[in-house]
């Protein structure tokens, strides 16, 4: 898929205002990127697909409405920001926490969400040290280990919450040991941006 082609099709998808607003987090990227490394300089000629459109099919998995949504290691904002752009649109009843260690990269988070026009909670340190949030549906990108993730989501998940998490190439050699620890239910989800990776879905998560 083509630059050109991610972006049609997120355009063809939300409304002007959300469209515009992810036009203004391109260019904060841009201007960003120049002192603090938020996105891998390989993929910088590749944001529409490599991060936006890869962050919305995120949001599109969600079947949350309401409550908090809670972004785990955001780094540049993905797939959390822009979840959050289009649940303004979307899904107005939820709200979005990003935590973030980096504190250079929170002062990004922060003010792109200012610029964005979006309600956006970020928490500067580290996610095992952060009070439990009961969230509705938990998210990371290019993390940590399933098995890392899985221990994440018990302590921030609400009840019948949702994590979903991004994975690569190794998804089903990772999911295999996660089970040494964790038990789940898990729906994997072919991405639509990269031919080996997934979006799992994952709920019921309870220690072995």
């Amino acid at each position: 898929m083509t630059e050109e082609e991610a972006r049609a099709r997120l355009q063809a998808d939300v409304s002007r205002e959300t469209f515009a607003r992810l036009e203004t987090y391109t260019r904060a990227l841009d201007k960003w990127q120049r002192t603090i490394n938020l996105i891998s300089p390989a993929t910088l000629s590749q944001i529409w697909v490599r991060h936006f459109l890869d962050s919305a099919q995120v949001f599109d998995l969600s079947e949350a409405r309401d409550g908090l949504w809670l972004d785990m290691g955001s780094g540049g904002g993905f797939p959390g920001l822009v979840c959050a752009a289009i649940a303004a649109e979307k899904a107005p009843g939820l709200r979005f926490t990003l935590i973030e260690s980096d504190l250079r990269k929170g002062s990004f988070l922060r003010s792109v969400a200012a610029e964005m026009g979006l309600k956006v909670g970020v928490l500067t340190r580290r996610i095992e040290e952060a009070p439990p949030q009961r969230a509705n549906v938990v998210s990371a990108r290019a993390l940590a280990s399933l098995t890392k993730l899985l221990g994440f989501a018990d302590q921030h998940l609400a009840p019948n919450g949702t994590a979903l998490f991004l994975k690569g190439a190794t998804h089903a050699a990772e999911m295999e040991e996660a089970l040494e620890t964790w038990r789940m239910t898990v729906d994997p989800v072919a991405s639509k941006t990269a031919d080996d990776a997934v979006i799992l879905k994952i709920g019921d998560v309870r220690r072995a």
